[in-house]
């Protein structure tokens, strides 16, 4: 007979105000935002034991007090698979309700079937990739002087470029965390091979994706200082999520997630 709980419990949160202390963010946050999450492996029992699969996607703000480690997100998501639950909608309630208690906002969640393209729109980034700029790279540990003087006060642009080269990793486990990272800025020029080499300074360094992304915003606030900057992140999946943290002091979040890998 399968059991009829569900653990959440499992939920880890982790204050963000633990990493935004070490950026130097105290109480007013300089950008807006929101942390995509997509799980893969989502399943439980139907009422008359039949397993039920599904896609979702998760949403929590940036201004929500704590994210979630994402070892504990995947247990609880297969805490469900031997319970029983009478619908999507009981799920849907469920989900709300812990992930929103663990993470201390509300949360948007999204669930599809497995067939379904509705969370999971693939597409190429729009912009300017300098991942084959050529360029002597010596620098595995974060660096953020590599941005200095980077900026051209001369040459005013609106620009998005874009790198498949970020790699940070888990501080909890030290595996790695592959990205596709996005820079769109309105200002003076970003010198590109000053960025790239600052992105690849990244591969030593250990921080949850949601901190590491909000540590490039900064970074590229107060070394570049451009009028209008966003950053978004689209992590590789892992363990059957994907995590994407957007930030921006200009614009709104993708209303769909973006694959870009």
């Amino acid at each position: 007979m399968p059991v009829i709980n569900y653990s959440p419990d499992l939920l880890q949160p982790i204050p963000r105000s633990e990493g935004r202390s070490r950026l130097g963010i105290r109480e007013a946050v300089p950008f807006s935002g929101v942390d995509i999450w997509n799980g893969y492996e989502l399943s439980w029992l139907n009422e008359q034991g039949k397993p039920v699969a599904v896609t979702c996607e998760f949403r929590f703000p940036a201004t929500s007090p704590n994210i979630i480690e994402s070892k504990s997100l995947k247990l609880y998501l297969n805490s469900f698979s031997e319970t029983q639950h009478s619908s999507v909608e009981a799920i849907h309630s469920i989900l709300h309700n812990g992930l929103g208690y663990a993470s201390g906002a509300d949360t948007n969640i999204q669930i599809s079937s497995v067939t379904s393209s509705r969370t999971l729109i693939q597409s190429e980034l729009l912009g300017n990739c300098i991942d084959d700029i050529s360029l002597e790279i010596s620098t595995y540990d974060l660096d953020p002087s590599l941005l200095s003087g980077s900026a051209d006060t001369k040459i005013h642009v609106t620009e998005t470029l874009y790198s498949h080269l970020l790699k940070t990793n888990c501080p909890v486990t030290g595996q790695p965390d592959w990205a596709s990272l996005l820079v769109r800025y309105k200002g003076a020029q970003i010198e590109q091979k000053q960025l790239l080499a600052y992105l690849v300074s990244y591969r030593n360094h250990a921080e949850y994706h949601e901190q590491c992304i909000e540590r490039i915003f900064i970074d590229i606030q107060n070394h570049c200082q451009p009028e209008a900057l966003t950053v978004y992140a689209c992590y590789t999946r892992r363990g059957g999520l994907d995590i994407n943290p957007f930030r921006s002091n200009f614009e709104e979040a993708p209303e769909k997630f973006q694959s870009l890998r």
